[in-house]
C-alpha cells in the first residue's frame, strides 16, 4: 500500500484526493506498524524546516522510516518541505535533516536574482529534467508544476539532481538518489502533470 506519512504537518488529504482521482489506493498513517507494511511512502511537509523536523522526531516514526527507506529500500517521495527533510539541513533552521541525500537547503540568493523579484515565488513554473527518471516517464510535454517556497536544494553530488526550474536563476527543484525522490513543488496542486507524476511514483518497484 502506498502510505502517506502523517507526522502532523502537510497536505495529507490533498495528496490522497489526487491519488484517488487517478485510481491509486493510499493510506494516511501515523502508526509504525502500518508504515512497516508500506510499499511506497510519501513524506509531505509545509511550513518551517525546524518545525517539521521536530514534529517528525516527536512522532516516533524515524526508526521505521529509516528501516523502510535505507534498509528495505522502498521508494519514498518527499513533497515540498518533505523533500527538504531528505537533505542534511537547512539555512532556515538549526535542526538536522534526515541526511538521506547529501547537501543542504539554501535560501534564494539575492545576488543571483534580479532586484525586485519577490520571495517566495508562488505559482506555476516549467521544470526540466537533469536526467531520465521513471518519475517523469511519458510525462506531458512542457511539464509545469505549482510552487510555493523560499528555499531550494544545494546538493553535494550533482547526479542527485532530478529536475530544475527557473526563478531569477536556475535551481534544483527535485532530487533522486536510487529509491529516494523529492520534489520542491506540489504535485497535488499541479493538475494533469501532478497526476502523471504521482501515478509514475505509485508504479515504482511494483
Amino acid at each position: 500500500m502506498l502510505t502517506i506519512v502523517n507526522y502532523g504537518v502537510g497536505n495529507l488529504a490533498s495528496i490522497q484526493n489526487m491519488l484517488k482521482k487517478i485510481g491509486v489506493p493510499s493510506l494516511i498513517s501515523d502508526k509504525g506498524e502500518e508504515i512497516q507494511e508500506a510499499t511506497q511512502l510519501i513524506l509531505p511537509g509545509v511550513g518551517a524546516f525546524d518545525t517539521c523536523v521536530e514534529k517528525l522526531e516527536s512522532s516516533g516514526l524515524l526508526p521505521v522510516l529509516n528501516k523502510k527507506v535505507i534498509e528495505d529500500r522502498i521508494p519514498v517521495l518527499g513533497v515540498c518541505v518533505g523533500m527538504q527533510l531528505l537533505l542534511e539541513g537547512s539555512e532556515e533552521g538549526l535542526r538536522p535533516g534526515l541526511g538521506w541525500i547529501k547537501g543542504k537547503i539554501v535560501k534564494f540568493k539575492d545576488e543571483l536574482k534580479p532586484a525586485g523579484l519577490k520571495i517566495p515565488p508562488m505559482g506555476w513554473s516549467d521544470v526540466t529534467p537533469f536526467k531520465e527518471s521513471r518519475l517523469f516517464r511519458d510525462m506531458y510535454e512542457e511539464p509545469r508544476f505549482y510552487f510555493v517556497h523560499s528555499y531550494h536544494p544545494e546538493l553535494n553530488d550533482p547526479s542527485d539532481a532530478l529536475v530544475h526550474a527557473e526563478y531569477g536563476y536556475r535551481f534544483v527543484a527535485g532530487v533522486e538518489r536510487e529509491n529516494i525522490l523529492g520534489v520542491q513543488f506540489h504535485p497535488e496542486k499541479s493538475h494533469k502533470f501532478g497526476m502523471k507524476l504521482l501515478n509514475n511514483f505509485s508504479a515504482l518497484y511494483k
